[in-house]
């Protein structure tokens, strides 16, 4: 049969699946739903089975009920390498994705750009490269790493909005081949782009065991994800959060180490957080969840990590973490304890001002709802980078045992009362760092300073969020 815009289109039963290109387009879709978008005309009317046209099959079916576009590249025919009509297929699919506007899954598993094709297989890419760029502005793309993808095949996926990589994928811009020849190095192409090495250093934001589970993580994603750029994230079915007070997984000594993923998880609804880009800067998380069924995106410092210090990975992870949720419209929820900065002179080498600043750009850029929850302490430039009022957080919420301000309180007294301190003991340097803290350091006095609009018991910060996402939305 054939569409309107002319393209041949089959309808498979999925018992006609046999190639696993297309076997991974029936599992990424509701059953049934699945129908192939063609270059070339095959028709199971005929008794022909599917087969990729050219290396790729391109499609188009519903997850959780909602159209999406799908294409699945098949390494099996020329190792999945990308020529003219390769690329046409893949061009086509995102055009109507557009037109569309419905969120793009793409199974990417592709030695690069076909040699006997030349400048028609580069030609080819860079068609592909300019519309998934164009098509960030309109809707959602989600890439699949199903197995080896070099070249080409490791730059489209990284221009979408998240990687989800099979146990058995591969990333890279040159194989173990090219790098020995060029550099003498023997290298192994898991150790060269395996997802230890692609999620560690942020090019993909979630691994699976195999394939199964990598379809799996899409579908969820898509489940998270708005249907066009500009649009609401999809609502879900209000959920109660797994239970117990948010504050008894966070110590009242600010320097003990506690998980900060099981306090997002204790405000969200039960068994919705999807932490993303684990490996990659862990000392700062970046997950979406659902919040009474609301669809959000949340940053939290990570005191398990570094005692949550910002270094320059982490800001440049949450610079890129934070645009990305406002192009989404995913409102966000920031949760904040942190000691700063990471000083040093390895940091200032990074560029940790430039990622510094960029995440400040991106807070104060953001469109989107914007919560923070100061849970335990906020020090230095670190408690104004971390979505603070001043810089557009619409609401910042405060535990009423909190500590905000330029720095901790022995650090400040060290300065501010050198003197004295020099005439103490130790009991007494103490005492004043004690004072200190009551005058400057409380929750309450950065409520009335204006700095926080809310002191809130830890009982109440999933009530309270929730009724500031509805405000907000005007829900």
């Amino acid at each position: 049969m054939h569409g309107e815009d002319g393209m041949s289109v089959a309808v498979l039963d999925e018992r006609e699946a046999t190639s696993p290109a297309l076997e991974r387009l029936h599992s990424l879709c509701d059953p049934g739903s699945l129908e192939l978008i063609r270059t070339g005309v095959v028709s199971s009317a005929i008794g022909e089975r599917a087969r990729p046209d050219d290396g790729v099959l391109a499609g188009a079916g519903r997850v959780g009920g909602r159209t999406v576009f799908c294409y699945s590249q098949d390494p099996a025919f020329m190792g999945g390498s990308l020529g003219e009509a390769h690329a046409d297929s893949i061009v086509r699919v995102l055009d109507l994705a557009g037109r569309g506007r419905a969120p793009v899954v793409g199974f990417v598993e592709s030695g690069g750009a076909r040699l006997q094709e030349g400048h028609g297989a580069l030609g080819g890419y860079g068609r592909i490269f300019r519309r998934t760029v164009e098509l960030s502005r309109r809707v959602p793309q989600v890439s699949v790493i199903a197995g080896v993808s070099a070249g080409g095949g490791a730059y489209s996926p990284a221009l979408t909005d998240f990687i989800v990589m099979a146990g058995e994928g591969r990333m890279f811009l040159t194989g173990p081949k090219v790098v020995e020849a060029a550099l003498g190095e023997r290298v192994s192409m898991e150790d060269l782009g395996g997802p230890r090495v692609q999620v560690g250093n942020g090019v993909a934001q979630l691994a699976a065991d195999g394939i199964g589970g990598a379809v799996d993580a899409a579908r969820e994603l898509i489940g998270l994800l708005p249907q066009a750029i500009g649009e609401p994230p999809p609502a879900a079915p209000p959920a109660p959060a797994p239970g117990g007070d948010p504050d008894e997984v966070v110590p009242a000594e600010r320097r003990r180490v506690y998980d900060v993923r099981e306090l997002a998880a204790r405000l969200l609804d039960r068994e919705t957080l999807l932490e993303l880009s684990d490996r990659w800067a862990p000392n700062m998380v970046t997950a979406l969840g659902r919040l009474d069924g609301r669809a959000v995106a949340v940053l939290a410092n990570q005191p398990r990590r570094l005692g949550g210090v910002i270094d320059s990975a982490a800001a440049e992870k949450a610079a890129a973490f934070v645009e990305r949720a406002d192009r989404l419209r995913l409102p966000l929820l920031v949760i904040v304890d942190t000691p700063g900065f990471m000083p040093g002179l390895r940091q200032e080498r990074a560029g940790v001002i430039r990622h510094g600043a960029g995440l400040l750009r991106a807070f104060a850029a953001a469109t989107v709802p914007k919560l923070t929850l100061i849970a335990r302490k906020a020090f230095g430039g670190a408690v104004i980078t971390m979505n603070s009022k001043d810089l557009g957080a619409d609401l910042v919420f405060a535990w009423p045992g909190a500590e905000i301000g330029i720095m901790a309180a022995s650090e400040a007294v060290a300065i501010t009362e050198s003197r004295r301190l020099a005439e103490l003991d130790a009991e007494g340097s103490e005492r004043l760092a004690r004072e200190y803290a009551e005058r400057h350091l409380g929750a309450q006095a950065a409520a009335a300073a204006g700095f926080v609009d809310e002191v809130i018991e830890p009982a109440q910060t999933r009530a309270r969020l929730s009724w500031a996402l509805s405000a907000l939305e005007g829900r």
